[in-house]
């Protein structure tokens, strides 16, 4: 019975299951019994549930042929003991009770502390694994190496150093307020961790403090955080009375000024959501004013236009506030003053115009006058509609018919050109045809060593992208002109007779591509 005491003592102590502190002893004692009567041999410890006696019996496993003489007998000799004994049955063997020796309990003091830590870590996960991503209290148990190791009253948690704010240090006994961001089984070591660096142990502090994000009436919609030095936060309310940046401030400052004590004096910016890009990005730069912003949805860049004297302000401290700003968003974000930009359009008014002065043979009054209009190629004036060129203040559709003719004959004379220089490169028919490529964009493929359809082949998909720039295939289309190039490799091996290729010409390339 002093078993059993025992293991109930360790049970309530390590809170784990009295089962499992009983499977832990079982396992101790099997360890000492070998110890005594031979490894080589199948001793099993079981202690009764009821009286706390250890019953020690070794076990013999009938086979067809014995290979082993320590755990295996044969079936003549089982049926000898044990009439009707078969072939996987098992002869138990009682052995009388070991009497621990100073090595022996050592070895089984060992086995059960290791079991024993072992279900206490296994009961530790299932309690914690669910609980990620929320916000608990703890005591400094220890630091090591700047690593605080945090104590949760039913289990252990780690605090590294990358994770705790800059110039913050703890010390045994101090409270320590922090995020789950993690829990995983591991084998030794910890398996809680924790961050008070996380963007999501700032909203979770809001939510602590601010009624209304715990009622989910107002919704953190992003988090950026420069930990220890400032952060912005994107609110919505979904209620349309009440102010999501005032009930996150509170009454004079104070719910925002607990966030605020609790991250080390971390200056914290509350910006309203707005699901319009434009206007989003113009309150994450606050407390910069914004004159003009420029989006470019495909590759998620927005430009935004400041006044002079704001420039400082909207990139902020080492670009805080626009890297900040760029984080909560989502979005790239180039910042221009008003001066920059106007410089820059006024070049780009500039360029256009002599394009259009050079390329159509008009004067500097119609080249602006398109310029104006929004047109920024040659193309565009080709293949635009003449009734539409016709509504430009001062033209009609004589002149709007002759700007078209005269785009055009520009873009036939500038693809003849790119043509014979395509064919001076020695840029194949069939490349040509497979690709769908322009003569200016064959040229570009020509001056990067690609002229037959071997070396289109030998291209990565990203690569001919690369090449033919943006007005080229997207990296998909990219990847399947490759492999359509690649096709007559696959033909059979005479020398790639009988290719089809999905262009005209193509065997006799196949061909050349497999005697190269």
């Amino acid at each position: 019975m002093e078993l059993l005491q025992v293991a109930d003592a360790v049970a309530r102590e390590k809170n784990i299951d009295r089962d499992e502190v009983l499977e832990a002893m079982e396992q101790a004692i099997q360890k000492a019994g070998r110890s005594k009567y031979g490894h080589e041999h199948d001793i099993r410890a079981r202690i009764d549930r009821k009286t706390g006696d250890i019953h020690l019996t070794r076990h013999l496993e009938v086979v067809e042929t014995v290979e082993n003489e320590a755990t295996q007998v044969t079936l003549a000799y089982a049926q000898k003991r044990k009439a009707g004994a078969k072939f996987g049955d098992f002869l138990v063997d009682p052995l009388p009770p070991i009497d621990f020796g100073r090595i022996a309990a050592q070895t089984a003091k060992q086995v059960i502390v290791q079991k024993v830590r072992d279900a206490e870590r296994k009961r530790q996960f299932n309690e914690y694994k669910d609980r990620n991503g929320e916000i608990v209290n703890g005591l400094v148990k220890r630091v090591e190496y700047g690593n605080v190791t945090v104590d949760l009253g039913r289990a252990e948690a780690i605090l590294r150093r990358d994770e705790l704010l800059p110039r913050e240090h703890f010390k045994n006994g101090d409270r320590v307020r922090a995020y789950i961001y993690d829990v995983r089984e591991e084998a030794r070591g910890p398996q809680i961790f924790l961050s008070r660096t996380h963007p999501m142990f700032m909203a979770k502090l809001f939510a602590q403090e601010v009624p209304e994000i715990y009622d989910n009436i107002i919704e953190i919609k992003a988090v950026a955080r420069d930990p220890g030095s400032r952060a912005k936060i994107a609110v919505l309310s979904h209620d349309s009375s009440i102010d999501p940046v005032g009930a996150c401030v509170g009454m004079r400052g104070s719910r925002v000024q607990a966030v605020v004590g609790e991250l080390q004096g971390e200056k914290i910016d509350i910006i309203p959501w707005n699901n319009e890009a434009p206007t989003f990005v113009v309150n994450a730069l606050a407390p910069a004013e914004v004159a003009k912003v420029v989006l470019d949805d495909e590759n998620r860049r927005i430009e935004v236009v400041v006044p002079d004297d704001q420039l400082s302000l909207a990139i902020g401290r080492r670009g805080q506030n626009v890297r900040l700003a760029s984080m909560l968003t989502g979005w790239d974000i180039d910042i221009l003053t008003e001066n920059e930009e106007s410089e820059r359009r006024s070049e780009e008014i500039h360029n256009r115009s002599g394009l259009f002065m050079q390329a159509l043979d008009v004067d500097d009054v119609i080249a602006h006058l398109l310029v104006a209009e929004g047109f920024t190629s040659v193309e565009e004036i080709a293949y635009v509609e003449t009734e539409e060129l016709a509504e430009i203040e001062g033209f009609d559709e004589s002149v709007a018919d002759e700007l078209k003719q005269r785009a055009l004959a520009f873009l036939d004379v500038r693809e003849t050109e790119a043509n014979d220089r395509r064919l001076e490169l020695g840029v194949e028919d069939v490349v040509a045809e497979l690709t769908g490529c322009t003569a200016s964009q064959l040229v570009k493929l020509g001056e990067n060593g690609v002229k037959t359809l071997d070396d289109l082949a030998d291209l990565a998909g990203d690569e001919l992208v690369e090449i033919l720039g943006k007005d080229g295939p997207t990296e998909e289309e990219a990847n399947e002109i490759i492999m359509a190039a690649r096709a007559h490799w696959f033909d059979g091996e005479n020398g790639g007779e009988g290719a089809e290729a999905p262009a005209g010409g193509a065997p006799k390339a196949g061909e050349q591509g497999a005697q190269a």
